[in-house]
């Protein structure tokens, strides 16, 4: 297995060209990246960081 990542480092990743649109997205997939990046500007921060990223994937 990888490395993991971590929530706070997810917006600033480089996205996938394309969506993989499986059912758990992964980190780099340009949709989870997105959600991120809006949790971020909205102020979300620490362990609420960390479900929103779990949400992000989940959808």
């Amino acid at each position: 297995m990888g490395k993991k990542v971590k929530a706070k480092h997810v917006s600033g990743l480089k996205p996938k060209n394309k969506c993989c649109r499986k059912k758990t997205r992964c980190f780099k997939c340009p949709v989870v990246i997105m959600r991120m990046k809006k949790c971020e500007a909205a102020g979300v921060c620490g362990k609420d960081l960390k479900k929103a990223l779990k949400v992000a994937r989940a959808r």
